[in-house]
């Protein structure tokens, strides 16, 4: 199973703190826009997203049909494949956004934790 690009999604109390505490460790903006209170940020090949008042937990996120750098891959697996693949293996699908069959489609899973995991493609 090849589940994309991977990135984990911070929820954050004040982006212009967190941004000025990673850009310290190193991480560039690379994406994103602070009037919506998010940005993308990049060190390396890590990638983290910090989201203000976006969301309540911390995410672990995986972006099908991306590389590393938000690049288009031409191969991979859809995200309707591998929701198929995880349902069929007991994983319960929570919040799907799945429409056609191909193209931008998301859907979220959770560990045995409760920590919830975004699959989220945009091409």
């Amino acid at each position: 199973m090849k589940l994309g690009c991977f990135s984990i999604s911070l929820t954050v109390k004040d982006l212009q703190k967190s941004k000025a505490f990673y850009e310290k460790l190193g991480f560039e903006v690379y994406a994103g826009a602070e009037s919506h209170n998010f940005l993308i940020m990049k060190n390396g090949e890590t990638n983290i997203g910090l989201f203000q008042g976006m969301f309540d937990k911390n995410i672990l996120t995986f972006n099908p049909g991306w590389n590393q750098n938000a690049e288009n891959l031409e191969n991979f697996e859809d995200a309707r494949e591998l929701c198929r693949q995880l349902e069929s293996k007991g994983i319960e699908i929570v919040e799907p956004s799945i429409s056609g069959d191909k193209g931008p489609a998301s859907f979220t899973v959770f560990d045995p934790d409760g920590n919830p995991i975004l699959i989220d493609q945009h091409v």
